[in-house]
């Protein structure tokens, strides 16, 4: 059995592992590379293996840099089953058809000034049809429960917390009489947040792959990530203007509006108006209540059944872009989250070009910002930014809530790794170097593995 790491290593996008069991191929995850020109171009560059030969694929969740280059390996030939969790079936219908509408957009937008300058056009990286032959291809698979996935490969699903049904993937391999268990944590969420289960850990495994983005830190306490919240909301009052939130479609909007809707009163919110304006964020809060016994104990007793609008009845979601643009209207006593979360594209970057260079605007940013993103340059507090082709002076107070973040801290990552019995080799996945020498150092003194941190096209045979 061999395993290839054909995407984040080293970085914590294009999330694709490739594994040769026999005769037969496999993939976890198929995710898009996200960042700077030269991370993003690689998406269009080949697959470093035939996607005609692969025979299945299993989805650890459904955020883009894990499902996002999945239209294209079907695009390219890939016709056998992809394996998710059912909740993140349904995020991947709603996330990969609006990826392909920003693609297009995109695409469009560029091609009229390569127009005017008599340069060849390009074409976007997916459409919604190669969407669509993705979705014929989803197979359900659910938490806790062993299903064949390919002759002698049976995959077990169990809650990796960070999204609405993100899985860790446990694989128990049959091959030539041998046996062998490979487990892929996926991106595994904290422990205690305001809607999902914690994270469970397989009780063994002979190899696992372990995402590292934050395994050099720790996010702040759940105790001061509320107290920051109440702190920013505060000032972002004060300062007399809007609070832009940069927020992830998928989980960390709806973690947010959950966080409002149980601190409404502390928090003073009935004195704003909050804004949902993304089409993703509002159709995917409406799946997260359908999979509603997804939830943890405390979030299912407080939500009793009622809907966000008895919760939070100062909500307004504006689906349509008329809607949108009207928002740049306002100019006190509105919170506005949007995607994307990253601030790479979607309806964000507008209000952001609208809003960044008044010293009345706050933006909160609740969520890992990669390198050569909008968000992480915000982070690092450029003083000027670029937006779709514009300088824009940054006057506007920045605010990094870290403690909101859908990944795990290193301690929560070394407790899920130190709860699988035999202390079996690891290696880590899905983080920048600063995250992967930091958790190899601290499971290394910890439990004494020396953990091995594949790099990109790495191939290891087990």
């Amino acid at each position: 059995m061999e395993l290839t790491y054909c995407g984040a290593a080293g970085v914590v996008t294009g999330s694709c592992h490739h594994l040769r069991i026999g005769r037969q191929q496999l993939l976890l995850d198929c995710g898009l590379f996200q960042g700077g020109r030269e991370e993003e171009a690689r998406n269009i560059q080949p697959f470093p293996f035939d996607p005609r030969a692969i025979d299945a694929v299993v989805l650890s969740h459904a955020h883009l840099d894990h499902c996002g280059r999945l239209p294209l390996l079907v695009r390219r030939g890939f016709d056998g089953p992809i394996y998710s969790h059912p909740a993140s079936i349904d995020l991947v219908r709603v996330l990969l058809k609006d990826a392909a509408y920003l693609e297009q957009a995109d695409v469009e937008r560029e091609n009229r000034k390569r127009a005017r300058r008599g340069e060849k056009q390009l074409k976007p990286l997916f459409d919604l049809a190669d969407v669509e032959a993705v979705m014929a291809r989803m197979r359900p698979l659910q938490f806790n429960a062993a299903d064949e996935v390919l002759p002698g490969v049976a995959a077990t699903l169990l809650p990796a917390g960070h999204i609405l049904g993100a899985a860790s993937v446990v694989l128990d391999v049959h091959d030539a009489g041998r046996r062998k268990r490979v487990v892929f944590s996926g991106d595994l969420g904290p422990s205690d947040t305001t809607l999902l289960r914690n994270p469970a850990p397989p009780d063994s495994a002979d190899l696992v792959l372990l995402e590292s983005t934050y395994g050099d830190r720790n996010h702040r306490s759940r105790s001061e990530t509320l107290q920051e919240i109440g702190s920013v909301l505060e000032a972002a009052w004060e300062a007399g203007g809007n609070l832009l939130v940069p927020a992830f479609a998928i989980g960390r909007t709806q973690e947010v509006l959950a966080l409002f809707a149980s601190h409404r009163h502390e928090w003073n919110l009935d004195r704003w108006r909050i804004f949902v304006d993304s089409p993703m964020a509002i159709q995917a809060t409406g799946i997260h209540l359908r999979h509603a016994d997804l939830f943890n104990d405390e979030a299912q007793a407080f939500m009793a059944g009622r809907s966000l609008r008895e919760l939070l009845p100062n909500l307004h979601e504006t689906p349509e872009a008329a809607q949108s643009m009207q928002l740049n209207n306002i100019r006190r006593g509105a919170i506005i989250l949007a995607g994307a979360g990253m601030c790479t594209g979607g309806r964000i970057l507008h209000h952001l070009r609208h809003n960044l260079w008044r010293s009345q605007t706050q933006v909160m940013i609740i969520g890992y910002q990669s390198e050569g993103t909008l968000g992480r340059r915000l982070v690092d507090r450029a003083e000027v930014v670029r937006i779709y082709g514009e300088d824009v002076r940054v006057q506007a107070g920045i605010h990094t809530v870290g403690g909101l973040s859908a990944h795990a801290g290193q301690d929560e990552l070394v407790k899920w790794y130190g709860s699988i019995g035999g202390r079996p080799p690891v290696h880590l996945v899905h983080g920048e170097k600063r995250g992967r020498d930091g958790l190899a150092a601290r499971l290394n003194h910890d439990y004494g593995v020396i953990a091995r941190m594949p790099g990109h096209g790495e191939v290891i045979t087990l």
